[in-house]
């Protein structure tokens, strides 16, 4: 028995609202604790490498947001990295693990190469976020235009998670790259991948075009 991790679940046990968890499992997720009382929980635990890596291995969840929140990045080696997220299958888990971890180990660039080419479209999709993730940040010694024949070639019948994740990396190809800018918004406007993805008033878009035209206006507005 580990009495801490079963105290954070009794407690994540009591914040479990039926509502939210059916608006959650609506999106493919599993838990009902409204994300920002799981940061609540993580900000009075503070970091902890240890009780993350238990919280972690229960499989729940809401306890894996919070081990997400709560850990130290760079403690994991290559391997475990590989390992969670290939045992994280519900979309919020699999973000969080790749944005707040992932993003932030001295691994992200191996992992990067290896999910991308990864036959299971979820491994892929990761891959792929990082891709995207390093087209804003450090393009330096990529291959844009591979990356937008491959786009290209393979976006309009990748699964879901995929095809969201090749999207975003080629909305930000042609964000942040104006010599790629004509082709990113061609293949966008050509394969009209998300063109009709329900957007609330006021919000943006992530059809491809649509998206690059608004962050560009944005950009030249000062």
């Amino acid at each position: 028995m580990d009495a801490e991790v079963d105290a954070v679940q009794a407690e994540l046990a009591t914040l479990d609202d039926p509502g939210v968890r059916a608006v959650n499992e609506r999106h493919g997720d599993d838990h009902g604790v409204r994300l920002g009382a799981l940061r609540a929980v993580a900000k009075r635990l503070k970091t902890r490498q240890d009780l993350a890596v238990r919280l972690w291995d229960t499989g729940d969840s809401a306890a894996r947001l919070v081990a997400l929140l709560i850990c130290r990045p760079k403690a994991f080696d290559r391997d475990a990295l590989d390992r969670m997220l290939r045992d994280a299958r519900t979309p919020k888990v699999h973000d969080w693990l790749v944005n707040y971890v992932v993003m932030k180990s001295p691994h992200a660039e191996d992992l990067r190469v290896t999910w991308s080419a990864d036959p299971d479209p979820v491994v892929a999709s990761a891959g792929w976020a990082l891709t995207g993730e390093r087209v804003v940040r450090k393009p330096a010694g990529l291959d844009l235009d591979g990356l937008l024949d491959v786009i290209d070639a393979e976006m309009k019948g990748a699964p879901d998670r995929l095809q969201w994740a090749m999207n975003h990396c080629l909305a930000q190809i042609g964000i942040q790259h104006p010599a790629r800018r004509a082709r990113a918004l061609e293949i966008g406007e050509r394969l009209e991948v998300l063109k009709d993805y329900p957007t609330p008033p006021g919000c943006t878009s992530p059809y491809a075009p649509a998206w690059i035209s608004e962050m560009v206006r944005r950009q030249d507005a000062g």
